[in-house]
């Protein structure tokens, strides 16, 4: 497992530094048609394959910026659809890291979890005050156990799922957790905090990675900052998720105003406070700057922070994994791997026939 974080990190540094093999030459290498490969591997040009080549291709206009002069006739000639080169290999990478690290973090996280089961706020958890969020067990007068889970005082039964899970042996085993969710899956704090500690670094440094290759190839200002454009259609933007309407054609190139809002508010705002929760429960980087826990209310507060945090990005990620569900899962999933999104394009006939 301690060769996993070396590999990646050396890989994505060698991707930064440019010394990596052109995307040219790795596309031509896994191409499906190396003698053509460049309809594969390069952004701006189309996918055409000759049997589909029509005897009177619509006409379609499409911005110079976007498909070169040479390539428009191929693109009306086809079937509408062009492969255009959505993802950098490094983004991709990175992007695979961060999904391997946080399914590692929040199951080894809920295993530290179940050695103290309880939400507290201010600086310890023996105040005597009400915890915020605990997860427990009550036995019941026919010897069976229930689970308990309280929030803000509000309590709930969770048997079955939090509090009281059924053990291997067909018992009742009393965890907040079960050890379907946990790393490891049999109860050791321990084994816990050194899978989470190795992989919150890994996420840490992929993380520092991520923004400097924003920064530096200007993804961040290109792709992810909103335009004044974007601001005045966030309205629209509402209407059409909640409708479920997803962007087609050449707008789809493009994130939408509320992917952006999303993307910017994950990567500055809850990945570096989920961080900053995590630093301040170690006495280490506490004595490091005396006093630095208080700013977020002292260790216990900042374990409550930490664990919002965590379920807020969860939130975030069944979102995510929805929404490219039913905007088209193979093309998305494409897009993450090869790095091509294929951009279909309405007929002008078929507009007609629509109007």
């Amino acid at each position: 497992m301690l060769g996993i974080c070396p590999f990646y990190f050396s890989i994505t540094l060698l991707l930064l530094a440019g010394m990596v093999p052109p995307w040219d030459k790795w596309c031509k290498a896994f191409s499906p048609s190396p003698s053509n490969y460049k309809y594969y591997c390069d952004q701006r040009v189309v996918n055409v394959p000759a049997r589909s080549i029509l005897a009177n291709p619509p006409e379609i206009k499409m911005p110079a910026s976007n498909i070169p002069a040479t390539d428009v006739a191929k693109v009306s000639a086809a079937t509408q659809s062009y492969l255009y080169k959505r993802h950098s290999l490094a983004l991709r990478l990175m992007h695979w890291i961060n999904v391997i690290a946080f399914i590692v973090l929040l199951m080894s996280g809920l295993m530290i979890f179940n050695a103290h089961p309880s939400l507290d706020w201010g600086k310890s958890s023996y105040t005597g005050k009400p915890s915020v969020l605990s997860i427990g067990a009550r036995e019941l007068d026919n010897g069976q156990m229930k689970g308990v889970t309280t929030v803000l005082g509000h309590e709930f039964d969770t048997t079955g799922l939090l509090g009281v899970s059924k053990a291997s042996n067909g018992g009742q085993v009393d965890v907040a957790f079960p050890s379907w969710m946990t790393i490891p899956g049999s109860y050791s704090l321990a084994e816990g905090r050194q899978w989470h500690f190795f992989f919150a670094w890994l996420l840490v440094i992929n993380g520092v990675l991520y923004v400097a290759h924003a920064l530096l190839s200007r993804h961040l200002k290109r792709d992810l900052w909103p335009t004044v454009t974007d601001w005045r259609g966030i309205g629209r933007s509402i209407i059409n998720h909640m409708k479920f309407k997803h962007p087609q054609g050449e707008d789809a190139k493009r994130y939408n105003i509320l992917q952006k809002l999303a993307y910017l508010a994950v990567i500055f705002g809850l990945l570096p406070l989920i961080i900053l929760g995590g630093w301040a429960m170690s006495p280490w980087l506490n004595s490091f700057w005396p006093g630095w826990v208080d700013l977020l209310g002292g260790r216990q507060a900042a374990r409550t922070i930490h664990f919002i945090v965590a379920w807020l990005l969860i939130g975030f990620m069944v979102i995510h994994v929805f929404e490219i569900i039913i905007s088209g899962l193979w093309n998305h999933l494409r897009s993450m791997i090869t790095g091509n999104y294929r951009i279909t394009i309405a007929a002008k006939n078929e507009e007609k026939n629509h109007a």
